[in-house]
């Protein structure tokens, strides 16, 4: 854990309030230590630049996890399109 806030330029109190925030939920490894993949990591450093420029913890994961939402849903749209069309 202490890597991983170290790669996105904050704190281990940070990456758990993430997970508080149900913004990202880390696998644990057997010994209990706690594993975030690359997108984790991706989304972690977007909600930390949030918070940098003033925007609330809970209000900065609500607004990722939605833009999250909204880009699922274009690229399902997308692919739903092609198949009507092809």
């Amino acid at each position: 854990m202490g890597r991983a806030a170290e790669m996105i330029g904050s704190t281990p109190a940070f990456l758990r309030a993430l997970g508080e925030a149900k913004l990202i939920v880390p696998l644990r490894s057997d010994g209990g230590h706690r594993r975030y993949s690359r997108y984790q990591l991706r989304l972690a450093a977007r909600a930390r630049e949030m918070v940098d420029a003033g925007t609330p913890i809970d209000a900065a994961c609500r607004i990722i996890i939605l833009e999250d939402q909204l880009e699922e849903a274009q690229r399902l749209n997308t692919e739903l399109r092609r198949a009507d069309h092809g």
